[in-house]
């Protein structure tokens, strides 16, 4: 099995890094995700050490992730519901035609 991915240098806050992903455009914008957040963080706290900024992204991200995940659970179940609804409105016009 081969894969195609190609590498890109991407900077986080100041650094580069060379990384690989399926594509381009999305390694890069999840790069640039990160080092705003991680830039974000800075100019809140810029007399943090760098590892505490770093970690603070990451809780960041992280919690937006989570924050994401249950926008789609709670979409997930209100589209199984209302598909319920349907299925069983069309059973009965179904059953009485």
């Amino acid at each position: 099995m081969t894969t195609d991915k190609k590498s890109i240098k991407v900077r986080i806050f100041g650094s580069e890094y060379p990384l690989r992903g399926e594509s381009e455009d999305f390694t890069r914008k999840v790069a640039t995700y990160v080092d705003e957040m991680i830039n974000t963080i800075h100019a809140k706290l810029p007399e943090q050490p760098t590892l505490t900024v770093a970690v603070l992204s990451a809780l960041n991200i992280t919690e937006d992730l989570f924050k994401e995940r249950e926008k789609v659970r709670s979409m997930t179940a209100l589209i199984d519901g209302e598909l319920g609804k349907v299925t069983h409105y069309l059973d009965n016009a179904l059953r009485d035609v």
